[in-house]
């Protein structure tokens, strides 16, 4: 069985349990859903801060512009482009009754979407701000989220910094709407894995590594560096803007700021997260994003107000203790489990 074959069945039993769990506490269904939505950042962002080693600080953008676009379709199916202003407008013009079909298209159509509008805002602010390297593209991309985010605070016909309320799920049973974007975040995490794990174990991915290690030697090699990083870049994005859009019809309320563009928030953990399991590998964003999820959520609820200092802590025991990560020290200390194989020294075999 190749390795690919087993990273899959082994996603696949993941995802088989999370059902279970959900099943048996649907209290906690939220924070299950959410927690694949973790895994999800932490897999986009790895594929250029890991991959190909361009540590972005902004790559939450196509996450809120994936929300703002879900969100605008969904509003502009029900009531026209014409009526999308007055049912941002803070007065709340109109509100009507929306039957379950009809938020099931609005929100699937929408989520689609927003994954291709994302990948055209990737393809081109990519051909700008991949021309940078190092410190200058994070700081680059930091500057282009806070950039957008303002914009889309003054837009009135969105809501502008008032935010907008999404069509409310008619769920009779409350816990019906939590299920839904469960299944929806275990989906979108489920096809992210796979493909992202597909991508770089083929020339692609090779690509992405020889960018990474030397970019100038993989140029002079032949590799059209330029465009493997907008494309990596493109498919970041697009599963980025899948999520953004599921997110927001869960929130139900979108603020630019805090929910749509949470910079300080999920743009600093998707980069913590794959930092923590161990970036460049198929499975540190996964193993990294369900540890710290869970500290996330015991900090939140047992020692709110000192939430923050524990996160601080969290990223010095990372920096000191795991400066590979959990899966970078565990591939090298224990390299067959994930089918390195290491040659040994003549020499040294023979005494």
């Amino acid at each position: 069985m190749s390795i690919y074959k087993r990273d899959l069945l082994i996603y696949a039993g993941i995802s088989i349990f999370a059902i279970v769990l959900a099943q048996l506490f649907p209290a906690y269904i939220t924070q299950i859903a959410v927690m694949f939505l973790m895994v999800i950042l932490a897999q986009t962002w790895d594929l250029q801060g890991g991959q190909m080693g361009y540590n972005s600080l902004g790559n939450i953008m196509f996450f809120g512009i994936g929300m703002y676009v879900s969100s605008i379709i969904q509003i502009a199916m029900l009531y026209g482009w014409g009526g999308v202003g007055e049912y941002t407008s803070a007065s709340g013009s109109i509100k009507v009754e929306i039957l379950k079909d009809n938020y099931l298209y609005g929100m699937f159509l929408g989520a689609f979407a927003a994954g291709i509008v994302c990948v055209l805002f990737a393809f081109v602010f990519g051909q700008i701000f991949l021309l940078f390297r190092g410190p200058y593209f994070a700081i680059g991309t930091l500057g282009m989220v806070l950039a957008v985010a303002e914009l889309v605070s003054s837009w009135e016909w969105v809501g502008a910094g008032g935010g907008l309320s999404l069509p409310v799920y008619p769920a009779v049973d409350p816990t019906e709407s939590g299920r839904l974007y469960f299944y929806c975040f275990l989906a979108i995490s489920a096809i992210c894995f796979a493909f992202i794990s597909w991508v770089t174990s083929t020339r692609f991915g090779l690509a992405l590594n020889a960018i990474r290690d030397d970019e100038a030697k993989a140029e002079a090699m032949g590799i059209r560096t330029l465009r493997y990083k907008v494309s990596s870049w493109m498919i970041s994005a697009f599963f980025l803007g899948l999520a953004g859009a599921i997110f927001g019809n869960m929130s139900n309320f979108i603020e630019p700021l805090e929910v749509a563009f949470p910079t300080i928030t999920f743009g600093v953990f998707m980069v913590v997260m794959a930092l923590l399991g161990g970036k460049g590998t198929v499975w540190g964003p996964v193993v990294g994003a369900v540890i710290f999820h869970i500290i996330k959520e015991t900090t939140w609820t047992y020692m709110l107000g000192y939430q923050w200092v524990a996160l601080g802590l969290l990223i010095i025991v990372i920096v000191i203790f795991f400066n590979q990560g959990i899966m970078g020290s565990l591939a090298e200390r224990y390299p067959h489990w994930f089918g390195i194989k290491i040659e040994e020294d003549p020499e040294e075999a023979s005494t």
